[in-house]
Formats: C-alpha cells, sequence, structure tokens
C-alpha cells in the first residue's frame, strides 16, 4: 500500500455518510460539535497516531502499543475489545449501509430504507464481499478500500454541490445563526455525542498493518494529515448541506443524506443525481466495511500469534496469506449480532444499541493508546529514533494531547450509556447495552487466562 491507497483506506474506514445524517438529526449545534471533536479529540489523536506508528511500526497497532507500555494482559485486553467491538460496529454499518443504497430505487428508497428484510438481506450481501475480498488479500482487497474512499467522498461532493444550488435559487430550510450552532446541553441528545468523537475515529486501523504498507514512517504520517483535513472539511461542509435541504427533526440518523439529496435533486429536477449518489455510496460503504476487516483482523492475528486466543487465529492462508481464520469468525459474529439485534426492536432502535456498544468496546483501547504514548514518551528511542514523527512540545506536547484524549474517550464511554430521548424502552436499552458489552469482554478475560495458564503448564513442562 503506497500513499494514495492508505489515504484512501483512511478516508473509507473514517468518513462516514451515516455521522452526517446523525448530526444532521440533532440539528444546527452539531456543527459546533464538529469543530470541538475535530480540535480536542481528532488532531490529538492523529499526533498520538503518527508518534507511536512511527516509533513501533508493526503489526497489531494498539494491541502491541498497549502490550509494550503496559504488559501484556493490558495489551490483550486492548486488543480484545478492538477486534469484539467489531461484531456490533459490522452489524451497524451495514445496517446503515443498506438503508442508504435503498436511495438507488428512485421512488422507493425511503420506504425500503425502513424495510427490515430489505435491510438484513442487503447488509448480509455487503459483509460476505468485504469478506472475501479481504481473504483474497490487499493486493486486490486494497482495491474496494480504494473505491471505498472515492465512493465514500464523492457522493458527500453531490450533497455540497446540490444543496449549495438549492439555497441560491430557493435560500436554505435552516437559517444558521451563531446561537443556534452553539453547543446545548440536551439529555435527549447526549447520547449523540459520543457519535461525534466515534465518527473521527478509524486513522489507527491501518497502523495495524504497517509491514504491509511501503515505507510506512514515512507514508502513514502523509496520509494521516492529508485524510484528516479532507475528513474534517467534508463533516462539517456536509451537515451544512443537509440542513440546508431538510429540517433537523425529519432527517433519519442512518440515511439522512441520501433523504437531503432527494429533497435537492428533486427541487432541481435532476433525480438521477440522487441514484449516482446512492450507488457511489454503496461502494464507499462496502469499502468501509472492507477496510475495517482488513485492519482489524489483524490484531487477533498478532494475538493469536501470542497464543493468548486460540491457535487457529494465528492461522494465514496457505495461498493468500492473510488471517482467514480471524476475518470469517469476524464475520459470522457480526452477522449472528445482526439478525440477534432485531428481536423486539424498531430497525432505529436495534441500530442505535448496536452503535453504543460498538463506542463503549471500542473507546476501551484508545483509553489505552492514550495513556500508552505518555507511559512510552519515557523511553530513549523517542529522542534517538531518526524516522519517528513526534507530538509537538516534547513531553509535555505528549502529555497534552494524551490526557485531552484520554479525557474525551472516557466522556464518550459514560455519554454512550445515556438512552436517546426517543428510546420507546429505556431499560430494556440499557439491559442489552450493559449485558452485552461486559459479557463480550468477560469472554476475552476468560480466553487471555485460558491462555496464560496454558503458559505456565508449558513453561513448567520444560
Amino acid at each position: 500500500m503506497g500513499f494514495w491507497d492508505v489515504l484512501l483506506f483512511n478516508i473509507a474506514a473514517v468518513l462516514g455518510p451515516r455521522w452526517i445524517a446523525a448530526a444532521g438529526h440533532n440539528g444546527a449545534s452539531s456543527i459546533s460539535l464538529w469543530v470541538l471533536a475535530a480540535l480536542f479529540f481528532f488532531v490529538p489523536g492523529a499526533l498520538v497516531i503518527n508518534e507511536l506508528s512511527s516509533r513501533f511500526p508493526e503489526e497489531g497497532g494498539l494491541y502491541a502499543w498497549a502490550r509494550d507500555a503496559f504488559g501484556p494482559f493490558h495489551g490483550f485486553v486492548a486488543g480484545w475489545t478492538y477486534w469484539i467491538y467489531t461484531v456490533f460496529y459490522f452489524p451497524g454499518l451495514l445496517l446503515a449501509s443498506a438503508s442508504m443504497s435503498a436511495y438507488i430505487s428512485t421512488g422507493h428508497g425511503a420506504a425500503l430504507a425502513e424495510n427490515r428484510t430489505f435491510l438484513i438481506w442487503t447488509s448480509l450481501g455487503l459483509l460476505l464481499v468485504a469478506v472475501l475480498l479481504n481473504i483474497i488479500g490487499l493486493n486486490i482487497g486494497k482495491w474496494l478500500q480504494n473505491a471505498g474512499g472515492v465512493g465514500t467522498y464523492l457522493p458527500l461532493l453531490i450533497l455540497a454541490a446540490v444543496a449549495a444550488l438549492v439555497c441560491l435559487r430557493h435560500g436554505s430550510v435552516t437559517h444558521f445563526t451563531l446561537a443556534s450552532m452553539r453547543p446545548t446541553w440536551n439529555w435527549d441528545t447526549i447520547n449523540f455525542w459520543s457519535q461525534i468523537a466515534f465518527a473521527f475515529t478509524g486513522l489507527e486501523l491501518v497502523s495495524c498493518m504497517a509491514e504491509e504498507v511501503r515505507d510506512p514512517r514515512r507514508t502513514l504520517p502523509r496520509a494521516v494529515f492529508a485524510s484528516g483535513a479532507l475528513i474534517a472539511l467534508m463533516y462539517i461542509a456536509g451537515t451544512f448541506a443537509v440542513l440546508a435541504l431538510a429540517p433537523a427533526a425529519g432527517l433519519d440518523p442512518k440515511s439522512g443524506v441520501f433523504q437531503a439529496i432527494a429533497v435537492g435533486s428533486s427541487a432541481l429536477r435532476i433525480g438521477f443525481i440522487g441514484v449516482i449518489a446512492a450507488v457511489l455510496v454503496t461502494a464507499g460503504n462496502a469499502g468501509g466495511v472492507g477496510s475495517t476487516v482488513a485492519g482489524v483482523a489483524r490484531v487477533p492475528f498478532q494475538v493469536g500469534i501470542d497464543r493468548y486466543l486460540p491457535a487457529a487465529f494465528g492461522k494465514i492462508h496457505p495461498r493468500w496469506k492473510t488471517p482467514y481464520i480471524a476475518i470469517l469468525v469476524q464475520a459470522v459474529l457480526s452477522g449472528v449480532i445482526l439478525l440477534l439485534s432485531q428481536i423486539s426492536e424498531t430497525t432505529r432502535g436495534a441500530y442505535q444499541v448496536l452503535i453504543d456498544a460498538a463506542i463503549i468496546l471500542y473507546f476501551i483501547p484508545f483509553l489505552y493508546m492514550f495513556a500508552a504514548v505518555i507511559k512510552l514518551a519515557g523511553r530513549k528511542d523517542r529522542a534517538e529514533n531518526p524516522h519517528a514523527v513526534l507530538v509537538p512540545g516534547g513531553k509535555l506536547g505528549v502529555w497534552l494531547c494524551g490526557g485531552l484524549g484520554f479525557l474525551i474517550v472516557l466522556l464518550g464511554i459514560f455519554v454512550s450509556l445515556v438512552p436517546p430521548g426517543d428510546t420507546a424502552n429505556k431499560l430494556g436499552f440499557e439491559l442489552k447495552l450493559v449485558v452485552g458489552t461486559v459479557v463480550s469482554i468477560l469472554i476475552g478475560l476468560a480466553l487471555y487466562w485460558r491462555g496464560a495458564r496454558d503458559h505456565r503448564n508449558e513453561n513448567r513442562g520444560t
């Protein structure tokens, strides 16, 4: 993977039209939240990832950094939660992707976007494509990620262009003022705040595949900064565009981008634009799934080699040289969670439980990452490594970036536990969320203790 491969990989992994839809549903105050999240979470996170990936360019990413800083147990916890979050994340991403792809069907998009049968089968189909291409390997699978980066960005450029034309002719549906764009404390929408930070995550994914990147010490930092600027700009511009075309209250948090495009293209009498955008974003979302499969699957692959997980996780395909067992297990569990999440829930309720569970599990390794950069700042290699891309400001800069990121992530975990205001059964929501995340962590701990016991027994035998 070269610079452009990594840049497009990052865009496919991070930029999500569904987060713009969720921001639009939350209202104009989301715009200031994007700016705050970019300044106080995205930028520090990018600086920390650049330093750690350039100092320690090895497979495993967050797992390896936590292991080196705090030991094998904490490395395992970081690696396990980073991997297990995907079994909740993929179903949510797939449901949103299927909902957006419904707008390929002109005239029936809104109805299909809420059709449970359509959403489930389309989601499973997208998962199958992403998994098969990534088992074949990055030489082929990377083209899915490249298509994903382009297919994610272009529809959002279309959205911005359509919104600009409609506003010039008819004006904006939403009246933007400094007061309306300021952050507001609202218990009904506090759950959304963690999604803003979560929407900016994913830059660390490619570091899990550092050994498959050409000249990673140079390529990774350049691609992170370039893609980061493009992503932050599009989140802000996309939210302006969605709210200019449609009122916040009527926007679906999964497919609101395409509701807005449909409204705008209809006003301009160019309905085919909405179909083109839906086709592009379907490819983009498949790339987002593919990039996450490709990156996160390397974590259990690395942990499998270290023998804390069953040995099968460390196996690579004899022909394609990919961690195919880890990828297949990830896919099967995701499919099962996708089906289970539909029990006694509306499509929107099931989606929200999946998103919040994914955020909580995903943010645990980020706590380790921000703590690790502080712990590892005292090592000699930081000053002696000529290839390291360091956080500016010396150790003070490391403490500021690491400490700020840690606090933002911790806050994100807490607010994810607050049910959204439109949740019908708040107790049921909390039970599914807490039980799902706790059980996921306990399964990992049981596997670790089994692996550690086997290690001890082997050492006694020798």
